[in-house]
């Protein structure tokens, strides 16, 4: 079993890449989707797709991309989840953003005498710009879901 984690706001390319990586390698996957409780420290919380909205839109990519009964969306209501408690867990996925979590979880399962998890780590997806995709530059309007740059020079319209 494959754990994966996020926030998954305006899901994206990289998202997708992330999430097609943890069903390459293995036949079922837990999604732990923070909760609004969660990402209340980001300075644009307020801006993050609600909860709900968020598991909608998940949900429908992944019964699109053919994954439907092979996962498992759950809250994640701490930085942790179900990954530091899941004894059948076998193997974590990462972006290289948040690889330093997947060693903190490890040494968690360490001390609670559970098997340590593999850690898959995933390069970031680059936008068009070679900058990372990502959910905060799609809120402010920097790039589009593909990276693709989204501002356009106002002077030659």
């Amino acid at each position: 079993m494959v754990a994966i984690g996020g926030t998954f706001d305006r899901l994206h390319k990289g998202h997708k890449t992330l999430l097609r990586r943890a069903f390459e390698l293995g036949q079922r996957v837990i999604i732990g989707l923070t909760t609004h409780a969660l990402i209340k420290h980001k300075p644009d919380w307020r801006l993050i797709n609600s909860y709900e909205k968020r598991a909608a839109e998940l949900r429908q990519w992944l019964d699109f991309e053919s994954y439907e009964g092979r996962y498992m969306i759950e809250p994640l209501c701490d930085p942790y989840g179900p990954a530091i408690t899941e004894e059948k867990l076998q193997l974590i996925v990462v972006s290289e953003e948040t690889y330093s979590r997947a060693k903190e979880i490890n040494e968690i399962r360490r001390k609670r005498g559970l098997p340590l998890l593999d850690i898959a780590v995933l390069t970031m997806i680059l936008a068009d710009d070679e900058t990372s995709i990502s959910s905060t530059r799609i809120r402010a309007g920097i790039i589009d879901r593909d990276g693709r740059l989204e501002y356009h020079d106002r002077a030659t319209q």
